[in-house]
């Protein structure tokens, strides 16, 4: 696969590719411009999602070297790397904002409100039925996700909204070829929530309610 070989040799120059069996296999069944990488001694199979299909060969690329990377457990910047990093912060632009519960629709807003001066563009506002993920952002579908567990305690749906929140408007860090998304400025932000040590408690206690009733079944 000539596309991940470049992406190899590019990124680590000393290896031979030839050394390595690599496939490509695009689905349907991730989520907009996720992927990931399996790997069994020298045999590497990328899963991407299959809206890559339509994305520039050199974004390709770049995300291919972000996945070797973390195969190899390599810290390491290339123009590739750079540019896949900048798509992924600018695509929530062109996706489609269609799915937007109402209940949290009036958390997003009033915490836009409050903590964001009305600036944070509306994402996709959905549930899920997690009680180990409490919420999530997804970059390539521009979605705010939140677990159920917190629909009858609106404090505690605001704190995990404010938190998926920050994550759209900060995005990511990437220095040295290492992703991050809680940098300080992030947990800085993260503390100006109105009781935020008081709602980490709160979240606890919740988590364990929520999964003793998992296991008892009521």
């Amino acid at each position: 696969m000539s596309l991940v070989k470049d992406a190899f040799e590019d990124l680590f120059p000393d290896k031979n590719a030839e050394s390595y069996d690599f496939e490509i296999r695009y689905t349907n069944k991730f989520k907009p411009y996720n992927a990931n990488v399996r790997y069994t001694g020298n045999s590497f199979v990328f899963n991407l999602s299959g809206k890559w299909k339509t994305v520039s060969r050199e974004i390709q690329i770049g995300l291919l070297q972000e996945l070797l990377l973390r195969a190899f457990k390599g810290r390491k910047r290339t123009f590739n790397t750079d540019l896949y990093n900048s798509f992924m912060k600018s695509i929530h632009i062109a996706a489609p904002k269609t799915k937007i519960d109402p209940s949290l629709e009036k958390s997003f807003d009033r915490l836009n409100e409050k903590y964001f001066i009305g600036m944070i563009e509306k994402t996709n506002l959905v549930w899920h039925y997690s009680t180990r993920r409490l919420g999530s952002y997804e970059y390539g579908s521009d979605t705010i996700s939140i677990s159920r567990i917190l629909e009858s305690d609106e404090n505690a749906l605001d704190y995990v909204m404010h938190h998926e929140m920050l994550h759209k408007k900060l995005k990511f860090d990437n220095k040295s070829g290492t992703c991050r998304h809680h940098t300080k400025i992030f947990r800085e932000l993260e503390k100006r929530f109105e009781n935020a040590d008081e709602m980490e408690e709160r979240l606890k206690i919740l988590a364990r309610r929520a999964m003793r009733k998992r296991i008892i079944g009521f």
